[in-house]
Parts: C-alpha cells; sequence; structure tokens
C-alpha cells in the first residue's frame, strides 16, 4: 500500500485523553464484523502506511502488529472515519481467525432469553494459533 498520510486525515481523528481511538475491524465485502480494538495515532500511520493493520496494545503498552504472533494477519482495504471523528472503521481482508480465542469474530456471544450464549464455536484452537503456553 504503502502511501503518505495526509496531516489533515489525523487532524480529523478525535483521540481521547489517553491518546486512543476505538477502531472496528470489519470485512469488507461481506460486512462481518470481526473486533473492536485500540489506535493511537502511531498505529493509525503505520497501517496506512503499510497496509497491515496494526493497533495499540493498551496490555502490552506497545503496538500490536494483527497477526504477528499467531499468523492471522489484517490487510487494511479502506479506512473510514465517522461523523464525529472519534470512532474508526477498517474495512480488512482477515486471514484465518480474527479473535485470541480462536474464533472468526470476537462477537462469539449473544444474550438470548435472558442468558449469554457462545453462537459460535472455536475454530483454530488457541494452542495452534499462539502455542501451548497460551
Amino acid at each position: 500500500m504503502s502511501t503518505r498520510v495526509h496531516p489533515g486525515l489525523l487532524e480529523a481523528i478525535r483521540f481521547n485523553a489517553d491518546g486512543l481511538v476505538p477502531a472496528i475491524a470489519q470485512q469488507h465485502g461481506t460486512g462481518e464484523v470481526l473486533m473492536m480494538a485500540w489506535m493511537n495515532r502511531d498505529a493509525v500511520v503505520e497501517t496506512l502506511e503499510t497496509g497491515r493493520v496494526c493497533y495499540w496494545s493498551r496490555s502490552r503498552g506497545g503496538p500490536w502488529r494483527k497477526g504477528e504472533s499467531s499468523g492471522q494477519v489484517q490487510t487494511l482495504v479502506e479506512l473510514r472515519l465517522d461523523c464525529d471523528g472519534d470512532t474508526l472503521l477498517l474495512l480488512v481482508d482477515q486471514k484465518g481467525v480474527a479473535c485470541h480465542t480462536g474464533r472468526r469474530n470476537c462477537f462469539y456471544r449473544a444474550a438470548r432469553d435472558g442468558e449469554l450464549v457462545t453462537i459460535a464455536e472455536v475454530a483454530i484452537p488457541p494452542t495452534e494459533l499462539y502455542g501451548s503456553g497460551f
């Protein structure tokens, strides 16, 4: 992809007090919502410049290049900004599963009849994605 990021784009994004903005990843073409994660300014720039989605990991305190340990890479198709500038929508091409639990997406539980039920099973066991230390 390798494109220069126009400063006006970054200025339009309303990062929160921690310098983060929520980013929703959606499979391009199908509309399947895959996951939500956080991005900081550097992650947005890296994603736009490389075409490989990079998030900001709050737990690791650093950049998280989707698929760096699991091989389940997200490639950016298009980045969209909502009307308020405070949420990103990433249209992506997801290789394999998006969720660390080994499911296609992170939204595998649903409230049904007052209970939380699992609606999607594991496609790839986490130990296959991350090794026995998971």
